[in-house]
């Protein structure tokens, strides 16, 4: 007869128990704070919905370029996830996590492009991003030519960058709003007129009042920017785009 001998599983110790506690802890102030995120979006309060995006946004990239394994199907997959979520936000009855809600969205989006894709062979190219052999972490991205601009363009470019950030935190809260689904998350106008719930025309004056307001405030920070002035004058041509899209695009 043969014995069976039962070995004791050991007890958490004191320091992993008390880690345990505090993730479930920080995890359950996450959630509150989801839910009166909710809450106020519900309520009409559209600065909620841009938090949300904030909080979240990276994290459903990750996840859609986990299943994509490309930077620009993600992209595309992090914002078609909160368009959705925009869309039936208002039906959110709380019975999982906003986190995990958001999760399900892109997981599911990802998987329908993945096998998209797939069904038409697309799954045999490879991204740039990927490396170019086993042997290198360089990839095909780095055969691109590129025009990097010199060290004193890049300099003038942060510099000018940092004058418009300053200046986009002066301007209200609908107005930095707009600039942020246009120039800075690119959405399209359809897309910022089903996000905010209102017309194309109305997102299209908005944007055009806020760009302007934009102007105002730098020509007045910088005298050497004249409002009346066409943006495209302020900038080298051969520069590459960034913040001076908020001005031009």
């Amino acid at each position: 007869m043969v014995a069976i001998i039962s070995i004791p599983t050991p007890a958490p110790s004191v320091a992993h128990t008390a880690a345990r506690t505090a993730r479930l802890a920080l995890s359950q102030q996450e959630a509150q704070y989801d839910s009166s995120l909710v809450s106020r979006f519900k309520e009409g309060d559209q600065e909620a919905f841009v938090e949300i995006v904030l909080r979240y946004r990276e994290k459903m990239l990750a996840i859609a370029h986990t299943i994509l394994r490309n930077h620009a199907d993600a992209e595309e997959i992090a914002q078609d996830t909160f368009i959705r979520a925009h869309r039936s936000l208002a039906l959110f009855r709380g019975e999982s996590s906003l986190s995990a809600w958001l999760h399900c969205i892109t997981l599911n989006l990802a998987r329908n492009r993945y096998w998209y894709f797939h069904r038409r062979r697309r799954h045999s190219t490879q991204s740039l991003d990927c490396p170019i052999n086993a042997d290198t972490q360089a990839t095909f991205a780095d055969l691109v030519a590129c025009d990097t601009p010199d060290p004193v363009r890049a300099a003038t470019s942060k510099e000018f960058s940092e004058l418009v950030a300053e200046c986009m935190a002066n301007l209200n809260i609908q107005q930095r709003e707009i600039l942020l689904l246009r120039n800075v998350r690119q959405y399209s106008y359809e897309e910022i007129a089903r996000a905010l719930a209102i017309k194309i025309g109305t997102v299209k004056s908005r944007v055009g009042r806020a760009r302007n307001e934009l102007r105002l405030l730098l020509a007045k920070t910088c005298p050497e920017f004249n409002a009346e002035d066409s943006p495209h004058e302020w900038f080298d041509p051969a520069r590459p785009a960034s913040r001076e899209q908020i001005l031009c695009a």
